[in-house]
């Protein structure tokens, strides 16, 4: 028995996916490569490229990433959750910084008058 526990996505995750997959399946046939050259280049069977094609939130990242590789994506998947495009994260980090900013002073070398 696995200790794994069930994971059941949210709409949302579901229906992210699902465009994922539908873009990722434009952009292939938008190169006119076939299903079979795809997979090849990104390492994964036939059924699993269909699988990704169709958003199964049950394939890896790690084979979506792999079939973004393949169709020359992959630039857009490192730029994600990229600070830059992180508003929130943003607000929340400069929130963090402190409001002043104090240099500490070290004691000189002391004398012997």
């Amino acid at each position: 028995m696995s200790d794994a526990t069930p994971h059941y996505p949210s709409v949302g995750v579901r229906r992210a996916l699902r465009k994922l997959g539908a873009d990722l399946r434009d952009a292939r046939r938008r190169r006119h490569l076939p299903m079979a050259v795809v997979a090849e280049r990104a390492f994964t069977s036939r059924s699993t490229l269909q699988r990704v094609e169709a958003g199964d939130t049950g394939v890896s990242i790690g084979i979506y990433a792999a079939v973004m590789h393949a169709l020359g994506f992959l630039a857009h998947l490192q730029e994600i959750a990229d600070i830059s495009r992180d508003p929130v994260g943003q607000v929340l980090a400069s929130g963090d910084l402190p409001k002043r900013v104090r240099i500490k002073r070290t004691p000189g070398p002391k004398s012997d008058d």
